[in-house]
């Protein structure tokens, strides 16, 4: 089994920064690609950002594009997504995923393991 351990959540202001950070254990040989998703209370998780995990491909939600970036280091096993010009509308529980099967990446029942998530909360 893969286990998912997001970190690097908090609170900041609109217009501040903060790296998030996800480090996968465990069963990992099948795990091709990695995703960020997140979701604001009373609201369905919704894709933020993906990146194949050995071919380097991402993609990016419109609402993030300009704003986060998603890295990945294949010999730690983590993904880090940097959010940059935070705004108040960020402020959700980010949600690491990982293992992409059939289907595409901004679809929830695409992924194959989860992490518990970290909040993240931006004031204006």
């Amino acid at each position: 089994q893969v286990q998912l351990v997001e970190s690097g959540g908090g609170s900041v202001q609109a217009g501040g920064s903060l790296r998030l950070s996800c480090a996968a254990s465990g069963r990992t040989v099948s795990t091709y690609t990695m995703a960020w998703f997140r979701q604001a209370s009373g609201k369905e998780r919704e894709f933020v950002a993906a990146i194949s995990w050995s071919g380097g491909t991402t993609s990016y939600a419109d609402s993030v594009k300009g704003r986060f970036t998603i890295s990945r280091d294949n010999a730690k096993n983590t993904v880090a997504l940097q959010m940059n010009s935070l705004k108040p509308e960020d402020t959700a529980v980010y949600y690491c995923a990982a293992q992409a099967l059939y289907g595409t990446w901004e679809h929830v029942r695409t992924w194959r393991h989860w992490g518990i998530g970290t909040l993240v909360t931006v004031s204006s």
